[in-house]
């Protein structure tokens, strides 16, 4: 299977930490693939006609996208799928994470875009930092129930929102004050944790799969 593939890329990124958690990394040839909004990929595009990664291409031509159809077909591959739960209490509730996870990813993704324009609106980013803090606050509600639930595709898509965040946006004041919120200092994460553990041990598990090919 052909995966249109960057490593930057958070929506990469799930795919690729679903691919590892499901033993089938090597059955993906992936294939650095830049997708600039302002700059549609021509080869891309005979794939994916939004130009958009990750695309991933079957064996058999077929194209799947965006990152929660490809997630899913992985996941269901042999039958026994272990990140998406069949019981439909417990999926509704992935589905619902793996939501959050991926709007928060697209809002962060958008506001870095506009900080890069020539004249970034502040009115803009201004909502995004309050939006930003908003999708934490209710992580941080969340916390123990999300440390207390089996590993699944929501606990996937918020580490790699966090992690995206941490990435894009470590300088940024509000991003300073949230992270010394989330994971404390270094040696409050030796210590026992807090409430808080879910994030530092979403981000643990999300960072054991970089998104590079073997």
């Amino acid at each position: 299977m052909k995966l249109h593939w960057s490593p930057r890329s958070p929506f990469v990124r799930k795919v690729m930490i679903v691919a590892h958690e499901r033993g089938l990394i090597d059955r993906l040839i992936c294939v650095r693939t830049v997708a600039a909004m302002t700059t549609p990929h021509a080869e891309l595009m005979r794939d994916n006609p939004l130009s958009k990664i990750p695309t991933l291409v079957l064996d058999d031509g077929r194209a799947l996208y965006d990152s929660p159809v490809i997630c899913e077909y992985l996941d269901a591959l042999d039958g026994k799928p272990q990140l998406f739960p069949l019981d439909r209490k417990r999926r509704i509730l992935a589905l619902r994470r793996q939501a959050l996870g991926d709007g928060f990813l697209d809002l962060l993704v958008l506001a870095r875009n506009e900080r890069l324009r020539e004249q970034p609106s502040e009115v803009h980013l201004r909502s995004a930092a309050v939006r930003s803090t908003a999708v934490l606050d209710s992580l941080e509600r969340e916390a123990d129930a999300l440390a207390a639930s089996a590993f699944d595709i929501g606990h996937i898509a918020i580490g790699c929102a966090l992690s995206y965040l941490d990435f894009r946006f470590a300088e940024e004041d509000w991003v300073k004050a949230i992270r010394v919120l989330l994971f404390g200092t270094p040696s409050s994460r030796r210590g026992p944790r807090s409430k808080r553990r879910c994030r530092w041990t979403i981000l643990e598990r999300a960072g054991n799969f970089l998104a590079s090919p073997r």
